[in-house]
């Protein structure tokens, strides 16, 4: 009687913002289910140290500018060990459909006859700011929110249209995700665009995790204040009224250090 290996799958799981007790107890699950973990750079590691010594855990993660492994090279590599009958888990940092790249990865497998599911994550572009105390929407302030990312596959940053007059029209909040090197030219093409050099801004640096930092500025002298204070990556930008200092009475960015700078209204 011949004998035939279970067909393998993938998951694709978001690990959140980079807290461990962030992840969702379906992700939690799937990790601990796991055969193979391949992750990405900025994912709470703790989350693996319980895995068992049979647990292959691959590390593919991109520092900007560098990437450790090319993306077809991922996909390929889940594609692969999916085949050899194993579960694969591709945990990925925020959610996996949030400019992450898991739509790629997901159609890899599709195209592959791999059978694949997706565990959502908490996303950065909603946690870390929740974290620090601005809120995207604010009764009276704003009831929208925009998010973009500022890293492209050329390096260059380009705001869209869309994006543009969220800031100079105060419709929507504006949030950055990977745009700490891109901030002066974020700023200057906003003011460029003719947003008001006063619109409030707020940089949140390692959100969630125990040295996360809060930098409250001034759209003009955003760049400069955060050159300053070496603010680096990963970091989230939001830009609108809701970054304003004071917003939310009591609520005075929790969890990690804040530094004000001009905040003129």
């Amino acid at each position: 009687m011949t004998s035939h290996a279970a067909p393998g799958q993938v998951s694709l799981v978001g690990a959140g913002p980079g807290a461990a007790d962030l992840l969702t107890y379906r992700a939690w699950r799937a990790i601990a289910r796991a055969d193979v973990v391949v992750h990405d750079r900025l994912v709470p590691l703790e989350v693996l140290e319980d895995l068992g010594d049979d647990v292959e855990v691959i590390d593919v993660g991109k520092a900007p500018g560098r990437h450790k492994v090319p993306q077809d090279e991922i996909n390929a590599l889940l594609v692969r060990h999916a085949r050899c009958g194993r579960r694969v888990v591709r945990l990925k940092g925020g959610d996996p459909f949030v400019f992450g790249r898991g739509g790629e990865e997901y159609a890899a497998c599709v195209a592959a006859g791999v059978v694949v599911d997706v565990v959502p994550g908490v996303s950065s572009a909603l946690a870390v700011p929740a974290l620090a105390g601005v809120p995207l929407t604010h009764r009276g302030t704003t009831t929208a929110f925009h998010v973009v990312t500022a890293h492209t596959r050329t390096g260059e940053q380009e705001l869209d249209d869309v994006a543009v007059a969220c800031v100079t029209r105060r419709a929507a909040t504006l949030v950055i995700l990977m745009g700490v090197s891109s901030l002066p030219a974020i700023v200057a093409r906003l003011l460029d665009a003719g947003a008001a050099p006063g619109t409030p801004v707020a940089i949140v640096e390692q959100g969630s995790t125990p040295d996360q930092r809060v930098t409250r500025v001034a759209l003009d002298l955003a760049a400069k204040r955060a050159d300053e204070l070496g603010v680096r990556a990963p970091a989230v930008i939001v830009i609108g009224d809701v970054a304003a200092d004071g917003l939310l009475e009591g609520v005075s960015d929790r969890g990690g250090e804040v530094v004000l700078g001009d905040a003129r209204g």
